[in-house]
């Protein structure tokens, strides 16, 4: 029941916030509430490295996330009063190799420490900041693609939850995550593609084959991003990422799925150029 209250109240301010916020309150929105993912993953790793300065990953996710932001903007370009986008993309792979080998050093981490640190903080910045980026550019592109988004990933994850309490029967993987099954999974793959249907018919007037094709990939990258976060958190021992999500956990537990899901997303429309969706770089 707390489950269904949370997504209940949560889900109506999600979609306000996407279609009545401009797109840099949007990115503002998402990057704040990912940062609450960002504490909860650095509570959960810090044990592998606890004198190392782990807390720099609060600054460096939504900097690199505005870096590869700015890298995407149409005619963003010097012409325009901005740097071009491999410059962007470069400062924040910059942050990634310069400045956290440099972080590491000068903090003085412990020698034991200083490669479970450089994993933690290398990993934890595109784990968080590339959907940051991608929630961004769906968002300025047409908000229906992230309403999209979330259909796949949220009727996915509760068709995957309901199916797999009821008749889950074949273990998905036990080790890492030993509620998840088969049929949970089937349901929610299903549940995903239906949903992708119905917004292919209802915003382009015909049920797009490649769009279908996408929103295949994203539900797998979805329960793929679901059972990442599982190995961390088993890796660590922690059953739950943290609290403040009734029924659902901690945000990192709410948005796992997401953070595989929106960049797979994203890519997808960008390479295939689906007629009736914006181009990524349009203008540029």
């Amino acid at each position: 029941m707390q489950r269904l209250l949370t997504a209940a109240v949560a889900t109506p301010l999600a979609l306000l916030a996407l279609f009545y916020l401009p797109p840099a309150g949007w990115f503002a929105l998402i990057a704040l509430f990912l940062e609450f993912a960002v504490w909860e993953y650095l509570v959960i790793v810090r044990p592998q490295a606890p004198h190392a300065p782990l807390k720099a990953l609060l600054l460096f996710v939504p900097l690199a996330a505005l870096a590869m932001s700015a890298a995407m903007i149409p005619n963003g370009g010097p012409s325009a009063g901005g740097l071009d986008a491999e410059t962007y993309l470069l400062i924040a792979a910059t942050l990634v190799s310069v400045g956290l080998g440099s972080l590491v050093l000068f903090s003085r981490t412990p020698l034991e420490e200083a490669i479970p640190a450089l994993g933690i903080l290398c990993f934890g910045i595109p784990y968080f900041a590339v959907p940051i980026a991608s929630l961004y550019a769906l968002k300025r592109l047409d908000p229906w693609l992230v309403f999209l988004l979330m259909a796949i990933v949220w009727l996915g994850d509760t068709a995957a939850y309901y199916v797999g309490s009821k008749i889950g029967r074949h273990k998905l993987a036990p080790v890492i995550s030993p509620k998840k099954s088969w049929e949970g999974a089937a349901a929610g793959f299903a549940a995903s593609l239906l949903a992708a249907g119905v917004w292919s018919v209802y915003r382009l007037d015909r049920l797009d084959w490649a769009l279908l094709g996408v929103a295949a990939l994203t539900a797998l990258a979805a329960q793929v991003g679901d059972l990442v976060e599982s190995m961390i958190k088993r890796g660590a021992g922690v059953k739950d990422s943290g609290n403040v999500l009734p029924g659902h956990g901690g945000v990192l537990d709410r948005m796992d799925a997401m953070l595989f899901a929106a960049p797979v997303l994203l890519i997808g429309f960008w390479l295939l150029r689906i007629e009736g969706i914006p181009s990524l770089f349009l203008g540029r």
